[in-house]
């Protein structure tokens, strides 16, 4: 399950913490329960946290006159009823069977509802919610999805401030949890579109809220998913399959378990050179602060008793002796030997 708390926590105080990574197989089983185990079974494998499907009927979801909004040289359908109709065989004994192969191989089971029924019978089978951006004013559902106080994922793709606002108030006056996800409601997302910059503008502008991100870009090298983990995205959601050159639907722009194995890869080597997020000196400093850093050593020859004076010394290598940084205490004091010139100065050589 996700760890709001911990993530916020890391969030507030700038950390980039191991973001919690959603694999959205949504229905790119296309109707098979065999098909549906596999993505389950890759994602598990490839590192994600967890496997999201959709939960919808077509006549619940879209008006048989609901125009696309994807690019249909991807997918053909020209209408949503009819790509919905295409996909909505699953119901509660599909996910609970889902929920079960989730649980043998080591993953959590997510599904986003698309209607009051299937946020009813989700709930008991997920430990966090989600809602899409195309429900962001769903008062009905939020508000179904809100008494029911578990944490929740909220998409915001082609949401204003105002809407956002909204509905995280609304949301939250239940005391759920929520996530913020930043998203562009666009199929597939140009890069030169995914503007994750808003995960910056989301997390000043909701400071106690965790942010994270859903990703609709083609997959590519994984960039885009590093670039929104390393800008503070906490969670982070992309479409999944086991057929990236699949045509139709949401394979197109999906990653593939190479991808997951190539992203996780890539963030453990990004923390690792991030390391440590308080500034200290390491232990394999050490050497180099005794060798490197200077001392206050003599200019010249000075007898005993003479003054010592700022002129009397110089700084240089090693850092065996007074630090430079005391000058203004050794001035004035008067050497108890004779000091050679070239020496570094130690306290048991003066009189203070």
């Amino acid at each position: 399950m996700i760890e709001f708390e911990q993530l916020l926590n890391a969030q507030k105080i700038g950390q980039i913490p191991d973001p919690y990574l959603i694999a959205e197989a949504g229905v790119n089983h296309e109707g098979s329960m065999d098909l549906a185990k596999q993505l389950i079974d890759e994602a598990q494998e490839g590192g994600a946290n967890a496997i999201k499907f959709q939960s919808y009927k077509a006549h619940l979801i879209a008006s048989k006159n609901s125009p696309a909004y994807w690019d249909t040289s991807k997918e053909k359908a020209k209408n949503q009823y009819e790509l919905f109709k295409r996909y909505d065989a699953f119901w509660k004994p599909e996910y609970e069977e889902l929920k079960r192969h989730c649980e043998q191989v080591g993953i959590e089971f997510m599904s986003t509802p698309f209607d009051l029924e299937s946020a009813n019978f989700l709930d008991e089978l997920v430990s966090v919610h989600k809602i899409s951006s195309s429900d962001i004013t769903n008062q009905p559902l939020l508000e179904s999805i809100g008494s029911k106080k578990k944490p929740i994922l909220l998409s915001t793709g082609a949401a204003t401030i105002s809407e956002i606002s909204r509905a995280a108030s609304f949301l939250e006056k239940y005391g759920a949890p929520v996530c913020l996800m930043h998203c562009i409601l666009n199929y597939p997302t140009p890069d030169k579109n995914a503007n994750l910059g808003m995960i910056v503008d989301l997390k000043n502008r909701f400071p106690n809220t965790l942010i994270g991100y859903s990703d609709h870009t083609l997959p590519g090298d994984m960039e885009n998913l590093l670039l929104a983990s390393m800008l503070g995205a906490s969670v982070l959601e992309k479409h999944f399959s086991h057929d990236k050159t699949l045509p139709g639907n949401d394979h197109y722009h999906a990653m593939d378990m190479t991808d997951l194995k190539h992203f996780k890869a890539r963030v453990r080597r990004a923390q690792e050179i991030i390391g440590s997020y308080e500034k200290t000196p390491l232990s394999e400093e050490g050497e180099s602060r005794k060798q490197a850093r200077r001392s206050l050593v003599s200019a010249h020859p000075i007898a005993i008793g003479e003054t010592i004076t700022k002129e009397s010394l110089i700084s240089k290598r090693p850092a065996h002796g007074i630090s430079p940084f005391e000058i203004d205490k050794i001035a004035g004091t008067k050497a108890k030997i004779a000091i050679e010139e070239d020496t570094i100065i130690s306290w048991d050589m003066l009189s203070v």
